[in-house]
């Protein structure tokens, strides 16, 4: 018996260091250890044994598992290994071979009108302030002689954010508003001569419309401001950012924060096009951040955008600017 265990661990060896699979040594483990294993049988003649026999030949086929099983483990491991090497030899990268392209990104055409908006108000003199996307009823509406039930809100689509009168901001005329009071709260005197440019959002969606757009608003606010300064600074800046001797039309128009209130039109292209609303500050907004409307007076303007980048650069589709497509996008690298 103890010699052919001695063939059985013989063979069960020269057969493990023969694989070369991982698939085959499993199976030898099968043929070899398992429930039914050629070794595991052996045991099944303990049975018929003497009780000294059965101590001396039990002992020798546990030997033989532990061999036939450590054998088994480092063949694993050395197939293992040779399974990884050829591996990192299939996927090695060849980091001498010439890129495929150093393409160079651009920035977005949105950013880019925005930081033209800023840089040609701020030759004239505007500070560039921002503000909370979520904003409380009353420095979105109320401070802005839009109270409760006025029909002037008819006018915005709003989103509203839960419960407790907060929406997110249908425009940037609350930075004005929060501007004023700050400058009301530290005591400090006008003038004021801010943008406001930023996010906002309505409930509204087509090739010229999107829930969510860019403002820029402006304020100035002084003494004796006069809607010819008003008229003055927005000639201006539009000859600027179009390039061109600005051909410019106000038509009378109603906002509840100013008064008179206009609709800003410019010729392009043969074609008349609103581009913005503008007006007086309305003495009620005034009122509403505690500055005296009997010494001071102000503007405001407004002004989409996207609706100045689409005119810019030629755009019809307003969607274009947030659908991410690269085809568009590398046109303003």
């Amino acid at each position: 018996m103890t010699d052919s265990l001695d063939e059985l661990q013989a063979q069960a060896l020269q057969e493990i260091e023969a694989t070369g699979d991982a698939r085959v040594l499993e199976q030898l483990r099968i043929d070899y250890l398992g429930k039914k294993g050629r070794v595991t049988e052996r045991l099944k003649q303990l049975g018929t044994m003497s009780p000294d026999d059965r101590k001396t030949f039990g002992d020798r086929v546990n030997r033989v598992k532990d061999a036939v099983w450590r054998a088994i483990e480092a063949r694993a491991v050395l197939l293992a290994e040779a399974a990884l090497q050829a591996q990192l030899a299939a996927e090695t990268i060849d980091v001498t071979l010439a890129g495929r392209g150093d393409g160079v990104g651009g920035i977005h055409p949105i950013t880019r009108t925005i930081r033209r908006i800023e840089q040609l108000f701020g030759e004239l003199g505007f500070a560039t302030v921002e503000g909370p996307e979520i904003e409380d009823d009353f420095h979105n509406f109320g401070a802005l002689n839009i109270p409760e039930a006025h029909p002037a809100r008819a006018m915005q689509d709003t989103f509203y954010v839960k419960d407790g009168g907060y929406v997110l901001r249908t425009h940037t005329s609350p930075v004005q508003i929060r501007t004023m009071e700050r400058y009301v709260r530290n005591g400090i005197k006008p003038p004021i001569r801010i943008i406001c440019p930023g996010r906002v959002y309505r409930v509204d969606s087509d090739r010229t419309h999107s829930p969510m757009f860019h403002q820029v608003e402006g304020l100035y606010v002084a003494e004796n401001v006069a809607f010819s300064d008003l008229k003055y600074d927005l000639m201006t800046f539009l000859s600027r950012f179009f390039e061109r001797d600005a051909e410019v039309l106000f038509r009378p128009s109603y906002f509840p924060f100013v008064e008179p209130g206009a609709d800003v039109h410019m010729k392009l292209e043969g074609r008349w096009l609103e581009l913005l609303g503008c007006g007086m500050v309305h003495p009620k907004v005034f009122e509403a951040v505690g500055l005296d409307p009997e010494r001071y007076s102000g503007y405001a303007f407004g002004m989409g955008v996207e609706r100045l980048a689409m005119l810019r650069y030629g755009v019809n589709d307003l969607r274009q600017f947030f659908e991410n497509d690269l085809r568009f996008l590398e046109a303003f690298k």
